[in-house]
């Protein structure tokens, strides 16, 4: 008797937010799938705090709907409060985030995966890739069975040797308990991909009966809910919202942390990983700012038919009886019972400038990578990443030219290009400031950005991308006709504009002049404008959102236009940058040791200076017209 071999298109490996989004594109490009999991009942699991979306992430999310993903359609299905974050600030930070209940939110995302065609899912351990002239060519199981495949995205997440750690107890098992994946590492070191230590924590989980509401905040979601996807009918989403809860951390809090110092794996040398400097331990925070009094702490349900709550901003892995003394000098938790500790976890997982920017590793072809184990954090880069590698490997697997996510296009291309040239020392986290297009690139457009693209790659329907024509149509036609209104200085005019404590005018202006008015906007406007057409809402934002930033938005058009320039400059792969005179000895190991494909992506690269890229912008030329 033999192992037994099989033969598929595509092999994912690992389940989570990555996973799922990357099996699905494949088998939605009709490639056939398997995806392996250590664990079936860990589909999509949310093993730290229970919401999708948030500051930046939620428009990760948009962009993963408008390309054809799953993570938007999920959310909005299984969502217990909704809320749109900075409604106060510029359209450009706006960011939706919703409370998932997580047994739906798992068990919805894993329904979708059983009845999507060419799918398989297998519930077993990946030991082993398969590597033959350099080329992937299949993956071997811990029962020895071998599948054979023309492409493998791993989306690890922090199942690698995972090791979870409170106090002094420390064991080998994945998030949550589960089963850790111990053995992939050797086989990537093996083929020659380095490998790091990353840490993350998570808090604990009280039981709601033990927890005093009356002494904390009542957190309500909207009064109107948004929905996540472009799909999903609004009015499908107003519904009866769970309450969370604010409480603050206090000096009492502080004071139990740092007399436990001693006792704590991250400061006495017991984990070596490295954290998320955006998302840090509680004891983290009591170090790092000491001159803060108090901290907020959010009490979150996991879900509509559980008491577990989750204690948000207080992650920790101190030892047990200071958890439950440092929970229960919070306001509110004086008599909390913890039904899970918090702990930390530590796994490996990649330097991702190890890939190129499609998500293929550079030196095994065939081999893509996607989510936490290239080195971010968070279940929508997650999400994000698993897309886009998912749609990579198909693509080349179906022999098309694969995808790169540009910065000026996307918060996906930013993700990616930020993993894959720049140096991480910590899980990367998405940041709307990480974006110098945040204007251009906005959640409420994502659609209009996106949605060409993922038809181009056949992840959305002709009919969606017919209703997106549409849209984009009735936008630029009601922009037009609003420049040619023009609103008299008549009585009923000048007593608008009183109510609305807004300047009276002198002589008559354009519809447009009054909509750049911060105190007035194109919905209010309305009963000046008789003749107006009866668009849907999602049409009235973007006019009023194109009318009243319109300069700055025409300003990073042009920095977009500059930018794209020096992103069409590719760079032959096999150039030799040591033959290059006038480069600095720094850009030419650093541009050796990444392989930019583009003069753009070369430019991004620490240690490469803007007269470097000089110095090769006029040798390319010189290259290019031998």
């Amino acid at each position: 008797m033999g192992n037994m071999e099989m033969t598929t298109d595509i092999v994912v490996v690992g389940a989570g937010h990555a996973g799922c989004e990357a099996a699905l594109a494949c088998a939605r490009l009709g490639l056939d799938t398997v995806m392996f999991t250590v664990s079936v009942d860990s589909i999509a699991l949310m093993p730290c705090n229970p919401n999708i979306g948030g500051s930046s992430k939620g428009h990760l999310v948009r962009e993963i709907d408008a390309l054809g993903g799953e993570m938007g359609k999920n959310i909005d299905a299984t969502f217990i409060q909704s809320k749109m974050l900075n409604k106060s600030k510029g359209p450009a930070v706006h960011s939706l985030r919703a409370q998932a209940d997580k047994r739906d939110y798992s068990s919805r995302m894993r329904g979708v995966l059983e009845n999507t065609e060419h799918l398989q899912i297998k519930q077993a351990e990946v030991t082993e890739l398969l590597v033959e002239d350099g080329v992937l060519t299949g993956v071997k199981t811990y029962s020895g069975a071998i599948y054979r495949c023309k492409a493998c995205v791993l989306c690890t997440g922090t199942y690698l040797k995972a090791r979870c750690i409170y106090g002094d107890i420390s064991s080998y098992t994945g998030p949550n308990g589960l089963q850790a994946a111990n053995h992939l590492t050797e086989s990537l070191k093996h083929h020659g991909v380095e490998m790091r230590r990353f840490k993350t924590g998570t808090p604990a989980r009280i039981d709601g009966r033990s927890i005093d509401y009356s002494k904390m905040e009542e957190q309500f979601g909207d009064a109107k809910v948004v929905p996540f996807s472009f799909t999903t009918d609004p009015k499908e989403v107003q519904i009866d919202q769970i309450s969370c809860w604010l409480t603050y951390t206090n000096e009492e809090t502080h004071q139990i942390i740092r007399s436990n110092l001693d006792r704590s794996p991250l400061y006495s040398g017991m984990i070596e990983g490295t954290g998320p400097r955006y998302c840090p331990s509680i004891e983290d925070k009591v170090v790092k700012f000491a001159d803060k009094s108090r901290h907020q702490v959010f009490i979150e349900p996991e879900g509509r038919y559980t008491n577990e709550m989750y204690v948000g901003g207080m992650s920790s892995s101190l030892p047990e009886d200071v958890q439950i003394a440092m929970y229960r000098s919070v306001p509110g938790l004086e008599n909390a019972q913890i039904v899970r500790n918090a702990y930390a976890i530590e796994y490996d997982c990649i330097d991702a400038r190890q890939l190129m920017p499609t998500l293929e590793f550079k030196k095994i072809p065939g081999l893509f990578s996607g989510g936490q184990f290239n080195g971010s954090s968070g279940y929508e880069e997650a999400a994000a990443q698993g897309l886009a590698a998912g749609i990579n490997a198909a693509l080349k697997t179906l022999g098309r030219e694969q995808v790169i996510f540009d910065r000026s296009e996307s918060y996906i291309g930013v993700l990616i290009d930020d993993l894959v040239t720049k140096e991480n020392r910590e899980p990367y986290r998405m940041m709307t400031s990480r974006s110098e297009y945040r204007l251009l690139l906005r959640q409420d457009n994502a659609d209009l950005r996106l949605t060409p693209l993922g038809h181009r790659i056949g992840l959305i329907s002709d009919e969606r991308y017919e209703a997106l024509l549409e849209k984009r149509r009735q936008i630029e036609e009601e922009m037009a006709r609003v420049l040619t209104v023009n609103i008299g200085a008549n009585e009923k005019v000048q007593t608008f504009l009183e109510q609305h404590e807004s300047t009276p005018l002198k002589n008559g202006t354009t519809l447009v002049e009054l909509i750049r008015r911060p105190e007035l906007d194109y919905g209010v406007l309305a009963e000046l404008d008789p003749f107006r057409p009866q668009y849907s809402e999602a049409v009235q934002e973007q006019v009023n959102i194109n009318i009243k930033y319109d300069g700055y938005i025409t300003r990073q058009k042009k920095q977009v236009e500059h930018f794209k320039k020096l992103e069409n400059k590719k760079i032959p792969q096999d150039m030799d940058y040591f033959a290059i005179h006038g480069l600095r000895i720094e850009a030419q190991q650093k541009l050796e040791q990444y392989r930019p494909i583009s003069v753009g992506q070369a430019s991004r690269i620490a240690g490469v200076s803007p007269a470097d890229i000089s110095v090769l912008l006029i040798y390319m030329e010189q290259w290019r017209k031998k």
